[in-house]
C-alpha cells in the first residue's frame, strides 16, 4: 500500500497555480529605480538633466525626480561646478532664484561674442523673426505670453534667438516663476538702432495683455 498525500475536497483546486504566477510575477516584476547604479552614479545622471532643460530647475526637483536626498544633489552641483572651474571648462553651473542651469562661462564670453558676430551668418526663419518681434514689443515677456501671441510653442525658437545673442534672459515673473525674456544691444545693433524708442510703432497691432492672458487660459482648459 502507497502513501498518498490527501488533499481536502475543500482546497482551492488552483492554489497551486496561483503560487506559481505569484512567483513568476516577482521575478519578472522591474526592479526598483536606483540612479545610483547607472554609470557614472547619481552624480552623472544629475549632469546629464542640467545639460538638457531650458530653464534652471531647483535641487529639490532633481530629488524628487531621481528619489535622492536633496542634499546630495546640492553636493554633486557644488562638486560638478568646482571640476568644471578646475578643468577650465566653457560652462558653468549658476544658480538663479534657486534654480540651476549650465551658462557658458564668462571667461570666455569675447569668444562667444565673436561667434555671435562673424561668424553665424545664416539668416534667421519667419518663425525666429515674428517671435523675434514679439520679444522686442512686449519685453519683459515669458515664454508662454509668446506662444499665446503666436498661437505656437516657441521653446526652439527661442533657444535659437538666445543662442544668436538676440534675446537675453532679464528676470522673472514674481507670481509665477517663469522667467522672463528682452532684446539685447546686439539686436539694436544688428538692426541699426540707438534704442528701442526707435522701433516702429508696430505695437498697436500686438494684443493687449489682457487679451494674452485669456489665451494662455485658454492653452491651459
Amino acid at each position: 500500500m502507497t502513501d498518498e498525500q490527501h488533499v481536502p475536497d475543500d482546497a482551492p483546486a488552483n492554489d497551486a497555480t496561483a503560487q506559481v504566477d505569484d512567483q513568476q510575477e516577482a521575478v519578472e516584476e522591474a526592479p526598483p529605480f536606483d540612479v545610483h547604479t547607472m554609470p557614472g552614479g547619481a552624480r552623472s545622471a544629475i549632469e546629464a538633466i542640467l545639460m538638457v532643460v531650458d530653464q534652471p530647475v531647483t535641487a529639490y526637483e532633481i530629488a524628487t525626480a531621481l528619489e535622492l536626498p536633496e542634499a546630495e544633489v546640492v553636493e554633486a552641483i557644488e562638486d560638478l561646478e568646482r571640476e568644471y572651474a578646475a578643468q577650465h571648462r566653457g560652462f558653468a553651473l549658476r544658480c538663479i532664484n534657486e534654480g540651476w542651469r549650465v551658462y557658458s562661462r564668462p571667461d570666455y564670453a569675447p569668444a562667444v561674442e565673436k561667434f555671435l558676430l562673424d561668424g553665424q551668418q545664416a539668416k534667421l526663419t519667419q518663425a525666429s523673426l515674428e517671435t523675434l518681434a514679439v520679444i522686442a514689443y512686449r519685453q519683459p515677456i515669458s515664454r508662454s505670453r509668446i506662444s499665446a501671441v503666436r498661437g505656437v510653442n516657441v521653446d526652439g525658437v527661442v533657444r535659437t534667438l538666445l543662442t544668436r545673442g538676440l534675446i537675453v534672459e532679464i528676470g522673472s515673473d514674481g507670481e509665477q516663476g517663469a522667467l522672463l525674456y528682452g532684446t539685447t544691444p546686439y539686436f539694436l545693433q544688428r538692426l541699426g538702432l540707438s534704442s528701442l524708442d526707435e522701433l516702429p510703432a508696430l505695437a498697436p497691432y500686438l494684443p493687449d495683455a489682457d487679451v494674452v492672458d485669456e489665451l494662455i487660459a485658454q492653452g491651459h482648459g
